[in-house]
């Protein structure tokens, strides 16, 4: 997309364009914006099976013209037998296979939680009609993405030691290619029950127990009563004041502090000009600072060690901001998470918003496909460590540590803006560069999602922890970067996907909806 789109009467915008359509399409059917993003919700599971799917968790921030946020916190705990003994002789938790699908899937409670906060809004379109794309993609089948391809064929040789991964996620035996149709009939079926008898089939109906028969029989430690004490939750959310607008993110167990402090920070050293040395800098260096204090302080929400609201105080971020050095680099050792997720959001005619983020932690998650349901299960609970003394140290019950963070503004002048982004440590670094060129800096939506943007650490199976820049951003700029101190490495392409799938949709007051999608994935924004 070049240019930011411009409607009156809803947007949906996701990372594949057969979700956007699903989202739009409910909309147009005079649905609301919660309505819109299960729909949307339902087909990217479908379409873009490597990224996420029903076995995985989700995060939702929903807002209400003039109500506060509600945030709704859809991340499945660890099981009931995920403890010590059931790893006794690992070093760590496995990352594929049955032991890596250790965590209740909390995304389709996270959907229910969220039609029931919508509610009160009007008349309710049934999960037929909100299922409808999901159910025939998956039946008819859905045209495989390069990205699928390309990691489907990185990842072959472990993913197809999962149970069920090469009968649900190959072709006769191959890796898929670009452009080949994939059906996932079984899948299918599951939709059709879920639209059938309702979501919570999947905790406490027939549907709960054939996947807690399935999980059981190839070594999950997850088990029925796993399924049936499992509900979403909604949360209050994290929030920081900024001069011209109030920013929302996710609580614990997710990385929504940091996301926030680093806007924070970075508005305290705002640069003159965006894309200049001083903007990269100050947004990098505030994400160290950021970073350093996620890792000390995020963790399952009833161990975590600081109130992180008080951690997002004025005072702080301003001693934060002042130890920051405006022309050196901070040396940067950090270790960061891998993630693969799918960030999407909706606004109805009437300004209601909702930034959504669902994952499945690692490309494919724990590779393993359920027999009866075709639900590909994630591997999130291999962020837990086996060290009991660790801050996010694996006990039953407990929820592991998160990349996901969907991002929500309110802003004084009554617009309301959802950003997001997939990408692991990425996230939080994407949402500040595309807010701070959108809403401090005044560029087009649309420009601050494409311009190029960079990425301290990894993501998608990197090992490296420098500083990557996509190859547009001027030479001059990557010397004065280098010469600060950063470890910079230039990428290839002018748009990677190491940078994440970016979107965002802001409605105005007078009920304009601006909309925005990134060019280096396969989404867009569906408008009404």
């Amino acid at each position: 997309m070049l240019h930011t789109q411009r409607s009156y009467g809803g947007s949906c915008v996701a990372p594949h364009h057969l979700a956007a359509s699903a989202g739009r399409d409910v909309l147009k059917q005079g649905g609301n914006a919660v309505e819109a993003m299960v729909a949307a919700a339902a087909a990217i599971a479908v379409v873009y099976p490597h990224m996420n799917a029903l076995g995985g968790d989700g995060f939702w921030l929903i807002h209400e013209p003039g109500k506060a946020p509600i945030a709704i916190d859809a991340c499945g705990p660890a099981a009931g037998l995920a403890d010590a003994h059931f790893y006794a002789g690992e070093l760590q938790i496995p990352e594929r296979g049955p032991k890596a699908a250790l965590t209740m899937a909390g995304t389709i409670g996270g959907w229910q939680e969220a039609l029931n906060v919508a509610a009160h809004w009007g008349k309710s379109l049934p999960l037929t009609t909100l299922l409808a794309d999901a159910i025939h993609h998956a039946e008819a089948g859905v045209a495989v993405t390069q990205s699928q391809e390309a990691l489907t064929a990185k990842h072959l040789e472990r993913l197809s030691q999962s149970p069920g991964f090469s009968e649900a996620l190959l072709l006769n035996g191959k890796v898929p290619r670009e452009g080949e149709r994939l059906r996932q009939p079984r899948l299918a079926a599951t939709f059709k029950r879920l639209a059938e008898a309702g979501l919570d089939d999947f905790y406490r109906g027939e549907l709960a127990a054939s996947m807690a028969r399935d999980l059981e029989a190839v070594g999950s430690p997850l088990r029925l009563a796993d399924f049936h004490a499992y509900r979403a939750q909604q949360v209050t959310p994290l929030e920081v004041t900024l001069q011209d607008a109030t920013l929302y993110n996710l609580p614990a167990p997710t990385q929504g502090m940091a996301s926030l402090m680093i806007l924070g920070i970075y508005e305290r050293l705002k640069a003159a000009e965006p894309n200049g040395f001083d903007h990269l800098h100050g947004v990098i260096e505030a994400t160290k600072r950021a970073f350093i204090l996620r890792d000390q302080n995020v963790t399952d929400p009833g161990r975590v060690p600081t109130p992180l609201q008080g951690l997002l105080s004025a005072e702080n971020i301003g001693l934060e901001a002042a130890r920051i050095d405006p022309q050196h680099a901070l040396p940067w050792p950090h270790e960061p998470a891998p993630g693969d997720t799918i960030w999407m959001g909706t606004v109805d005619s009437e300004g209601r918003s909702v930034s959504f983020i669902q994952s499945i932690y690692w490309e494919f998650g724990s590779g393993v496909v359920l027999s009866e349901s075709g639900v590909l299960w994630q591997n999130r609970g291999i962020s837990f460590s086996l060290n009991p003394d660790d801050l996010r140290a694996l006990a039953p019950g407990r929820k592991p540590f998160h990349t996901l963070n969907p991002a929500l503004a309110k802003f004084n002048d009554g617009r309301t803006m959802v950003y997001g982004t997939m990408g692991g440590e990425g996230q939080p670094q994407t949402q500040a560069a595309v807010f701070s060129r959108y809403a401090l800096h005044g560029m087009p939506l649309q420009q601050a999602i494409t311009s190029p943007r960079w990425l301290l650490g990894r993501t998608w199976g990197d090992t490296s922890t420098n500083l990557k820049l996509e190859n547009r951003f001027d030479e001059a700029l990557v010397n004065a970067l280098a010469t600060a101190g950063h470890d910079v490495e230039v990428l290839p392409e002018a748009f990677s996907d190491t940078m994440g799938h970016a979107g965002g949709i802001v409605h105005h007051p007078d009920g304009l909806i601006e909309s925005a999608h990134d060019p280096r994935s396969n989404g867009g924004a569906a408008s009404v």
